[in-house]
C-alpha cells in the first residue's frame, strides 16, 4: 500500500511539474513572438511633383496637367478609400540645376516637399537637349565626347538636386521618369540620338542607386517607339528613314518636322510642338509611373 502511495505522489509531482514548465515555456514564447505590425491604407495621400515640362504637363491637348492629374484619378481609383491632394512644381524648359534653383528660392515648394508622402519627378531631358542641340550635326565621335563631357555636369547637378530633396523630405519615396526620344520615328536610324539618350538614363538610374527608397520609371521605348511596338514594325520604319535621312539629322528635316501641326507619325506625341506628349502619351506615362508605384507602395499604408 505504501509503495502505490509513494508511486502516486511521484506521478502527481511529475505531472505538476511537467504543467508547470508547458506553462512557463508558452508564456515566455508568448511574450517572445514578435509583434506583427499591421498596414492601414491611407484616406489622405500628398502627392508632390517635381521637375520640366513633362511634370508641367506640356502638350496635354486637354490641359489636365499631363501624367499629374492622371495619376491622381489612377490612385483614388484603385485605392478607393484614398483621396489624393497633388502639387504641380513642373515649369517647361528646365534644367535639373534650376529645378534646384527654385526649390532653394521658394519657401512654399520646400514646405509640400516636407510634408509628401509621395514625390515623382521628370528631370535630365532639357540638360541632354542644350548639349545635342549645340552638337547633334557633328560626327558621331564628337557627339559621343561631347555627351560624355556633358554626363560629368549632369551628375553633379542631379546629385545636388537629390541631396537637397531627401534633406526636405528624408523618407517619402520618390519616383523618377527616364527620358525618352520623341523624334525616332523620324530618325529610328540615327544612333547617336539613341545612344545618347540610353547612356543619359543609365546615368540618372545609377545616381539615384545612392539615395534611398528612390525608384526609376523607364518610358524610353514606350514614348520613344510610339505604336511601332514590335520589332518587325520599327525595323519597316527604319528601312523608310533611311532614304530619308542616311543615318544623319540634318536642319531642314527637323524644321519640317517641327512644323508639321497635323500629324505627327509617333501617335504618342502632340503636334502643338511635335516634341512633348499628347494625352495619350501622358496616360502612358502615369500608367508605366502606377505600375512601378504599386510595387513600392509604402506611400500608401501607415503602420500601426
Amino acid at each position: 500500500m505504501k509503495k502505490k502511495w509513494w508511486l502516486l505522489v511521484c506521478a502527481l509531482v511529475i505531472i505538476i511539474a511537467g504543467g508547470g514548465w508547458y506553462f512557463s515555456h508558452s508564456a515566455r514564447t508568448t511574450h517572445q513572438r514578435p509583434r506583427q505590425p499591421q498596414y492601414v491604407q491611407k484616406k489622405n495621400v500628398n502627392l508632390v511633383a517635381v521637375g520640366d515640362s513633362l511634370t508641367y504637363g506640356q502638350g496635354d491637348e486637354k490641359k489636365d496637367g499631363g501624367y499629374v492629374g492622371i495619376i491622381k484619378r489612377k490612385i483614388e481609383h484603385h485605392y478607393c478609400r484614398t483621396t489624393v491632394e497633388t502639387e504641380n512644381y513642373g515649369v517647361s524648359g528646365d534644367r535639373s540645376d534650376q529645378i534646384l534653383a527654385r526649390l532653394n528660392s521658394q519657401k512654399q515648394m520646400r514646405a509640400d516637399l516636407r510634408k509628401a508622402d509621395v514625390i515623382t519627378m521628370t528631370v535630365g531631358g532639357n540638360d541632354l537637349l542644350q548639349d545635342l542641340e549645340k552638337n547633334i550635326m557633328d560626327s558621331p565621335k564628337q557627339v559621343n565626347q561631347d555627351v560624355a563631357t556633358a554626363q560629368q555636369t549632369y551628375i553633379k547637378r542631379l546629385n545636388a538636386l537629390l541631396t537637397a530633396v531627401r534633406k526636405q523630405n528624408p523618407s517619402a519615396p520618390v519616383f523618377i521618369m527616364s527620358i525618352y526620344n520623341p523624334v525616332y520615328t523620324y530618325f529610328p536610324d540615327v544612333d547617336t540620338i539613341n545612344d545618347s539618350i540610353a547612356k543619359w538614363n543609365d546615368t540618372t538610374r545609377t545616381i539615384m542607386k545612392g539615395y534611398h527608397r528612390m525608384y526609376f520609371v523607364d518610358i524610353n521605348h514606350l514614348m520613344s517607339w510610339g505604336q511601332y511596338r514590335t520589332a518587325a514594325q520599327r525595323q519597316a520604319l527604319v528601312q523608310k528613314e533611311e532614304q530619308a535621312n542616311q543615318g544623319k539629322v540634318t536642319q531642314g528635316r527637323v524644321l519640317n518636322i517641327m512644323k508639321n501641326k497635323d500629324h505627327n507619325l509617333n501617335k504618342y506625341i502632340s503636334t502643338e510642338d511635335n516634341f512633348h506628349p499628347n494625352h495619350q502619351g501622358y496616360e502612358r506615362m502615369a500608367n508605366q509611373l502606377f505600375t512601378v508605384m504599386k510595387k513600392h507602395d509604402s506611400w500608401e499604408y501607415v503602420k500601426r
